[in-house]
């Protein structure tokens, strides 16, 4: 199963838009809990994104979502979206921050719909740049664009600051922003703390999922960076993956001989999954006589995160596994 739901939007995109028969309205308001409201207008926004300057005449309270790491986000902040993209399959890998099911589906995050979208009249489309150019460009002549990262193997904690900054500054939600990143930090710092405690600072570990494609294995490592690596280096773990990934995600595939790299038997290894897909790790290798071998397999050092922790996500999936890593370490 090559598992396209699960990796972000990494391919070239069809630069025709697919049409789709949506034309229902989306409401924006905030999930339950969030103690926010919908945004109103205050006042022209300006904003500056990947591709240049954003001016919006009000904060945009009708929006529409083309990546599951900005739908989480938009959700985060209070902000409900009145369209998104491959809604069932956010609900599947996101479920830190639900998304009604009711919302507009306007396509694949690859393939949206520009008819879906211009039905739904929002005011902002918010996207990343992991879609063609000329596709971005035929949404801006009818609504205007935000474009951000997925995300940045440079420094993918700062580059997640600045996408909830910049998605609170167009929605006028810059409290919950700052709350977000906030209790993010706190978490780090109680992370960090639990593992002092338990004697784990600078435990080693590493980070993969996996996917098969005509029967054959292919291991994504999570580099330090990666979002999910970045998150780990800010607990004071030691990743022993260390080759580079690619430079938008840090992701580095490999196969199974690729993991006998990883030969201190302390080492945790750690991983992602889906009820939705088969769990490679334990099934399509469970025979694999390399796999078997392997020091970390014997010494029984295997631990799945808990489902729907959204690898390129946001504060909220961070937040989630900075818990699941620490429960893994401890």
């Amino acid at each position: 199963m090559s598992r396209p739901a699960r990796k972000p939007f990494l391919t070239a995109a069809a630069a025709v838009l697919t049409t789709l028969a949506l034309t229902a309205c989306g409401t924006t308001e905030a999930p339950a809990g969030a103690g926010q409201t919908a945004a109103k207008p205050s006042g022209p926004v300006s904003l500056t994104d990947e591709r240049g300057k954003v001016e919006l005449p009000a904060p945009a309270t009708k929006i529409v979502s083309l990546e599951w790491g900005l739908t989480e986000n938009l959700l985060a902040l209070g902000v409900k979206p009145i369209g998104a993209a491959d809604v069932k399959g956010y609900n599947t890998y996101d479920t830190v921050m639900p998304l009604d099911k009711s919302t507009p589906d306007v396509g694949t995050r690859g393939e949206p719909s520009l008819d879906a979208i211009s039905s739904l009249h929002p005011d902002l489309v918010v996207t990343t740049n992991d879609l063609p150019e000329n596709v971005i460009a035929q949404i801006a002549r009818q609504t205007p664009v935000l474009t951000l990262k997925g995300s940045d193997s440079a420094d993918p904690i700062a580059y997640l600051r600045k996408t909830v900054t910049t998605l609170s500054e167009a929605t006028a939600t810059q409290d919950q922003g700052r709350k977000l990143l906030a209790d993010f930090d706190t978490k780090v710092a109680a992370g960090k703390d639990a593992l002092a405690k338990a004697g784990k600072t600078g435990a080693k570990f590493t980070m993969a999922d996996g996917y098969t494609t005509s029967g054959t294995v292919t291991v994504r490592m999570y580099t330090p960076g990666s979002f999910l690596g970045s998150v780990a280096k800010t607990l004071g773990v030691e990743n022993q993956w260390t080759g580079e990934g690619d430079k938008v995600y840090g992701l580095a595939p490999t196969d199974v001989e690729g993991l006998t790299k990883i030969s201190d038997p302390a080492t945790t290894f750690v991983y992602a999954a889906n009820a939705s897909e088969s769990d490679v790790f334990t099934k399509e290798l469970a025979g694999n006589a390399v796999w078997q071998q392997l020091p970390f397999v014997k010494a029984g050092h295997l631990h799945r995160i808990p489902d729907g922790i959204w690898m390129f996500g946001g504060p909220k999936s961070a937040t989630a596994y900075v818990d699941a890593l620490v429960d893994a370490l401890t």
